[in-house]
């Protein structure tokens, strides 16, 4: 059994920064990969970003490359994804997603990815 809690969402106005965490505890010691999603209404889940948990390699869908920055801390068995220069089209619930696919290179398949997140709230104004 895992456990993943996301932070830091909030309100935000356009151009300004968040900091989303993702606090994962339990039988996580053999996964390979950690993902970012979101989702905003009316919309399908999407993939923003994923984190190769053993070398710490990265992976971005197009539209934050440059943006979001993602990051782990092995240490606190935490993810973060840095939100930069936000536009009112990053407005989305975001959730964090643990993989046990091998080889995991970033995959935007949802089911690819065993446990997930309760999601944390993103808004950004106009």
């Amino acid at each position: 059994q895992v456990q993943l809690v996301e932070s830091g969402g909030g309100l935000v106005q356009a151009g300004g920064s968040l900091r989303l965490s993702c606090a994962a505890s339990g039988r996580t010691f053999s996964r390979y990969g950690m993902g970012w999603f979101r989702q905003a209404p009316g919309k399908e889940r999407e993939f923003v970003a994923g984190v190769k948990w053993s070398n710490g390699n990265t992976y971005y869908t197009d539209s934050v490359k440059g943006r979001f920055t993602i990051s782990r801390d092995i240490a606190k068995n935490t993810v973060y994804l840095q939100m930069n220069s936000l536009k009112p089209e990053d407005t989305a619930v975001y959730y964090c997603a643990a993989s046990w696919v091998a080889n995991y290179r970033g995959s935007r398949r949802e089911g690819d990815y065993d446990y997930w997140g309760q999601g944390t709230q993103v808004t950004v104004s106009s």
